[in-house]
Order: C-alpha cells, then structure tokens, then sequence
C-alpha cells in the first residue's frame, strides 16, 4: 500500500486551529493538606517538597484501574489538537503513519466541529482537574494534558503571522512543525504508557504548573 493511501484518511479532513479535598490526599499512606500545613513555611514553600508529595501517588499499588484509563486518555487531547502540526511528519515517514492511521477516527471526530476543542478543554478543566471527587493522581496529569494544549497557541501564532510559501522560511516552518508535532506524540506515547502502567508522568514546561494546580 502506498504512502498517499495510507494517508487519504488524514488528508480527508481539515485541520482548525484555536486558537485533588480528594481521597488520595486523606490517605493515612500520604501526607495529608493539614500535614502540609503544619510543617514549617520553608518547607511548605519548597518546590523539591512538592515534588514529593506529588511523587508520592508514583506506587502502582496507589492507583486504580479507573484512575490509570482517564489519566491515559486525557494526553490524547493535544495530540488530537495539534495532529495538523504533523502534516510534514506524516507524508513523508511510514512508521509515524503507522501510529497515526489507527486514531483517524477518533481524530476526524474530534475535528468535525470547530469548537470541539474548546468544549474538551472545558469538559477536563472544570468537570476533572477541577472537580476534588477525582483523584490527584488523575487530576494532576489531566492539568499537564491542558498544559501541553495551551502551549499550542504558540505555534499556532507564529504560523498565523509567519506562512512563507516556499524558499528558506517554508524549510524553517515545515522543520518547527514538525518538531512541534514529534514533541506531543512523545508526549502521548511516554505520558499514556506510564498512566497504563501506574506511574507519574513528568512533562517539560508544563509539570511543575500541573503540579501548583493540583496542590
């Protein structure tokens, strides 16, 4: 099978741009906020202690089965967001359209109405990261998934006020495109695989900014 047929599902639809009171932390195994609040304001302040509190939902044994599929799930929401990033990618690499053919589906779904974005991020925002019946194990790694969807609006500005249409400036636009690309399907593949697996995920940019929600 060629490349372009294996790739006519992408090409089929158009690209938009867009622009825990939990449980977990009552838990007699992990420090509680009113644990927190008792520990001298240096520490409570410190960054390396956030890390450890945070760290502390890393055991397989703390997370359940529910907990790991939604944590999973959510890093599909900027890749689905940003898939029109990978166009280059795509086209020209058979091992990334491997990955990619499975998800058309679900892709031209979520592409088939302008605002389905949007309605995703405040679906996970206030109805998951934001609501304390979730744990902070999923409410954290849903906060790096709309971190990493924030982030997009970057790239999308520079395409909007840069679009060559050949020359050097396309050869830069297709290389950052791509980059951007690779970067949320790294992010997709290490994020989901280590929710699956019962562990914390910790992504560039975005981890430390999850991590202040959350707490």
């Amino acid at each position: 099978m060629s490349n372009s047929s294996l790739l006519s599902p992408v090409a089929s639809f158009s690209f938009s741009h867009k622009p825990l009171k939990s449980t977990f932390l009552l838990s007699p195994s992990h420090p509680s906020l009113l644990t927190l609040n008792m520990l001298p304001k240096k520490f409570r302040n410190s960054n390396r202690f956030r890390r450890l509190i945070v760290a502390k939902s890393n055991g397989n044994d703390s997370v359940d089965s529910a907990d790991r599929l939604i944590s999973a799930l959510c890093y599909f929401y900027p890749f689905f967001d940003g898939i029109q990033y990978g166009k280059y990618v795509i086209n020209q690499f058979y091992p990334v359209q491997a990955i990619v053919q499975p998800l058309v589906p679900a892709i031209k779904v979520f592409k088939s109405f302008p605002f389905n974005g949007f309605l995703v991020f405040l679906t996970l925002y206030f109805v998951v990261a934001r609501n304390p019946n979730f744990s902070r194990y999923v409410r954290f790694n849903t906060m790096q998934a709309i971190g990493l969807d924030v982030l997009l609006i970057f790239p999308d500005l520079l395409e909007r006020s840069f679009n060559p249409r050949d020359g050097l400036g396309l050869d830069m636009m297709m290389s950052f495109d791509s980059t951007v690309f690779l970067f949320l399907l790294v992010c997709l593949i290490y994020g989901s695989s280590s929710c699956l697996l019962g562990q914390l995920p910790r992504l560039p940019i975005v981890a430390e900014a999850a991590e202040r929600q959350v707490l």
